[in-house]
């Protein structure tokens, strides 16, 4: 148990580093293109990194709530849990440096990944506790062939639905009538209300996965690998009719998410279970504080953006400084600030690792 519990703090610790690492170049002007996000549909590397995570709170799910019961207790410490990561979200989104801390309300953003995160756990937990594996299966189907109905059929005010960012994509018509302005931009929010459905799945498939771990299968890393190989091709074949999407979390992008988060997790497993080969221990110092690396590294970031010194900000002024030369190229000096900055979140993820400190969110 303690190999695959292992396995899964790897891959969690993996994950987030690699949201710090997008999250934190020296400048967004010169980025190399895996590090971006697709311009809409398709996806990059760094497109698979927030569907990992929700991928990992699943299969978490399972190591955590396995022998619980769906009683008043459980649902209490969920439902703290969950309060407590849209408050973190919220937090960041409304926080600015200037009496009274806060920004006006009409532009605080609403939804964000922290948000998202503690949804996702919320309704995932929930209908884990609540269902077996077959149930739950069938709820996953219907969530995301309901999604694309709802997405590709459903016309928004009398016109023929589109899944390009116009006002009538359902998805962007729904967030600006219950949020208004409170949205990453006006005619898109990557974390938006409808398409919280179908990443609600991206969980529930690491569910399945964290009941394989757990199970007295042999030979899990195969069925890991058929089981993600078969997403792909599913998700792959889906695009035609329902594009990958990041921006709008396509059912298709769940698939090939979740297939590709199935891959990974099996490489893994395989390693450090069936192959007893000990690696990846940076990573889960990470893994086993993935949030509150994820939240300060978010919160530093922003207020060093926030600081001026002289014409720029802290952040701009350190990039300029210590990183940008004429030897190298402004990609490469872009990257080096992000990996000092991961450098930096795993160092304290060491420390905090080593003095058995477990900030629980």
């Amino acid at each position: 148990m303690q190999q695959r519990i292992l396995a899964v703090d790897i891959f969690r610790g993996m994950t987030i580093v690699l949201m710090i690492l997008v999250n934190t170049p020296g400048t967004w002007s010169a980025v190399f293109p895996p590090l971006l996000h697709a311009e809409w549909n398709g996806y990059t590397p760094t497109d698979l990194v927030f569907p990992f995570f929700l991928f990992i709170v699943g299969t978490s799910i399972v190591f955590a709530y396995k022998n619980k019961t769906a009683r008043s207790g459980t649902y209490k410490k969920i439902a703290i849990r969950t309060l407590k990561l849209i408050g973190l979200g919220l937090f960041l989104g409304a926080f600015t440096l200037s009496f009274p801390f806060f920004k006006d309300f009409v532009d605080i953003r609403f939804p964000g990944v922290l948000q998202r995160i503690g949804v996702v756990f919320f309704f995932a937990s929930i209908l884990f506790l609540n269902f077996n594996w077959k149930v739950l299966i069938g709820i996953a189907v219907f969530f995301l062939v309901g999604y694309w109905l709802l997405m590709t059929l459903v016309p928004v005010e009398g016109i023929a639905s589109t899944l390009e960012r116009a006002p009538n994509n359902l998805a962007n018509w729904i967030d600006v009538k219950v949020f208004g302005s409170h949205n990453y931009k006006p005619d898109y929010d990557p974390e938006g209300l409808l398409s919280t459905i179908p990443s609600i799945v991206s969980s529930l498939l690491g569910i399945f996965t964290g009941l394989i771990l757990t199970s007295s299968q042999e030979k899990k890393a195969t069925i890991l690998i058929g089981i993600g190989g078969s997403l792909l091709i599913i998700g792959h074949v889906w695009h035609i009719f329902f594009p990958i999407n990041k921006a709008l979390w396509t059912s298709s992008f769940v698939l090939v998410t979740a297939g590709w988060a199935n891959l990974i997790l099996a490489l893994i497993y395989y390693l450090t279970d069936v192959r007893q080969i000990k690696f990846g221990s940076l990573f889960r110092y990470a893994g086993a504080n993935a949030i509150v690396l994820y939240f300060l590294s978010s919160f530093i970031s922003k207020v060093m953006g926030m600081i001026k010194v002289g014409e720029t900000s802290l952040h701009g002024w350190l990039f300029d400084t210590v990183y940008t030369h004429d030897f190298m190229s402004l990609q490469l000096s872009s990257l080096l600030y992000g990996l000092s900055v991961v450098a930096f979140y795993c160092l304290l993820a060491y420390i905090l690792y080593q003095r058995k400190i477990f900030i629980k969110v």
